[in-house]
């Protein structure tokens, strides 16, 4: 029997030890979160649970990083690695807090290649903030990256992404903290569009963003939708699973042809994170540059 094919394979972290429990944006606040710890500990097992389902209901394999304390968000996954065409370019983090990660996440790609799933492991040149896909997000239908420097990452590290995996890397700068990583602000869709929320973006930004993309393949997003981390969706085929959405959003990308998936993230919002943050995909698989040349002909 030949074996399914996977909709998706991403790489998640069960919530065992996530807390917010440091303030490095502006959506952390350790002493509400301590104020009723248990309770918002609860909620993020049972989030991310639901999460989980959404996602292998819709077709995802998932593989897991093992929790480890001290180290609440390695829930983060996003943020582990950019991930290409088998290649993997580890993060390396701006925080201390979240410097505790790297070697966790490092482990867990030495497991995924041990397996097959991994060819390479790449790590950044010294000097290099970039924090992985959280940061450097891939577009397939345009074939480039799109990398969010200025709060958490490093301009400079345009240049290891394209060394790396040989693609056009965009470089954006993030204007506002609590849009901090690009993946908050800025989501690809499958059929070509651009959603993002142009408050996150300098001047500059948005006109790089409206001279590659088409005005009708762009999705401006509101303050609303943006505090709800709308950007921050996961693609499977057509579906769009997001932690909030408005309904002026979901018929938006309902009339493109898109089913949205909403699973509400509460407790990872209070650490600045929703469901693009919690995953990362594995399987990610760029066109042949010929082809890609083709089609820019």
């Amino acid at each position: 029997m030949i074996p399914i094919r996977p909709a998706a394979r991403l790489l998640m972290c069960a919530p065992e030890h996530f807390a917010v429990s440091y303030a490095i944006n502006p959506w952390m606040d350790p002493a509400d979160w301590a104020r009723e710890r248990g309770v918002h500990a609860q909620a993020a097992q049972q989030e991310w649970r639901a999460l989980y389902r959404t996602l292998a209901q819709r077709g995802a394999a998932i593989d897991l990083v093992r929790p480890a304390a001290g180290v609440p968000d390695l829930v983060f996954t996003a943020n582990a690695a950019v991930v290409l065409d088998r290649k993997a370019l580890l993060a390396r983090f701006r925080h201390p807090q979240r410097q505790r990660e790297e070697p966790h996440f490092a482990a867990a790609f030495e497991r995924l290649k041990a397996r097959g799933l991994i060819e390479r492991i790449e790590r950044l040149p010294a000097g290099i903030v970039l924090e992985g896909a959280g940061d450097c997000v891939w577009d397939g239908p345009r074939q480039l990256f799109w990398l969010g420097y200025g709060q958490r990452s490093d301009a400079l590290a345009r240049r290891a992404v394209m060394d790396t995996f040989g693609r056009q890397v965009v470089a954006l700068q993030l204007a506002d903290p609590r849009f901090y990583h690009m993946d908050t602000a800025l989501c690809p869709l499958p059929r070509g569009e651009l959603m993002y929320y142009p408050c996150a973006f300098t001047a500059n930004g948005l006109a790089t963003i409206r001279a590659l993309v088409p005005a009708d393949k762009r999705i401006e997003i509101g303050p609303e939708d943006a505090g709800t981390l709308a950007a921050n969706a996961v693609a499977i085929g057509d579906t769009l699973i997001m932690a909030g959405a408005s309904e002026r959003l979901r018929t938006t990308l309902a009339e493109r042809g898109y089913e949205v998936a909403l699973t509400p993230l509460g407790a990872f919002l209070r650490s600045g994170g929703a469901a693009f943050c919690l995953t990362l995909r594995l399987d990610r698989q760029s066109a042949p540059v010929s082809a890609t040349a083709r089609h820019a002909a």
